[in-house]
């Protein structure tokens, strides 16, 4: 696969530096380890093959398991996440989804017994900011496999 457009911070300074203001944003306001889980979950929803490479060697790096990572697709029926974990995915993947362009009223009351209004901004933030990097990275086409953690700028 080639890439259709090198999407990068030299480049394409103004777009790339406004995505990374949001990341940076989602990082300092979301819990580290739930905020890995939910940009892979969500990258693997989208088919994004950069982004699932790059969140889950980041995640490994931050000391997440790989267990944990490889039963994300199956979150439902696994029992090693959390139920607030739990929430946040079901919450991520009704975002993502927006299956007859809504997220339940369910959903969203079993998200709310976890998260406070602050947290759930919060983690509705890092579901925008990954889906939004999901899509510029599906657009433009861009290979996965060989990302190197630390390679990618994290601040503008």
């Amino acid at each position: 696969m080639t890439a259709r457009i090198q999407f990068d911070p030299v480049r394409h300074r103004e777009a790339f530096s406004a995505m990374l203001n949001l990341s940076a944003t989602v990082r300092s306001k979301l819990d580290h380890s739930l905020m890995h889980l939910i940009k892979v979950r969500v990258s693997q929803i989208n088919g994004c093959g950069f982004c699932i490479d790059m969140h889950t060697k980041d995640a490994r790096l931050a000391g997440e398991t790989e267990q944990r990572l490889y039963l994300l697709g199956a979150w439902r029926e696994a029992t090693v996440y959390s139920d607030r974990e739990r929430a946040a995915l079901e919450w991520a993947e009704s975002v993502t989804r927006l299956e007859h362009q809504q997220v339940p009223d369910e959903v969203y009351e079993r998200v709310r017994r976890f998260f406070s209004e602050e947290e759930l901004v919060a983690l509705t933030l890092c579901i925008v900011e990954i889906n939004g990097w999901n899509r510029f990275s599906i657009a433009f086409a861009k290979p996965a496999g060989d990302y190197q953690p630390g390679s990618v700028p994290r601040s503008a």
